[in-house]
């Protein structure tokens, strides 16, 4: 997400969130390993992945505490 155009999290189903938190996630490990291996040209990628990861968690959270007061 971080150089990709920015996906509303709202607008994504349940699934698909799941989907992209995945994603997210294999995308920080492939990210840290290449920084364990070599060099990374843009270290930020690493903060700005983390950071996407905790967005998608917390409106998989919000979401979740929404449904309990109904």
């Amino acid at each position: 997400m971080a150089k990709e155009k920015k996906i509303n999290l709202q607008d994504l189903g349940a699934e698909e969130l799941l989907e992209t938190l995945e994603e997210t996630q294999l995308h920080l490990r492939k990210l840290k390993f290449n920084h364990a291996v070599s060099v990374l040209e843009d270290t930020n990628s690493i903060k700005n992945t983390r950071r996407d990861i905790a967005r998608i968690k917390t409106e998989m959270r919000a979401r979740e505490i929404a449904e309990a007061k109904k």
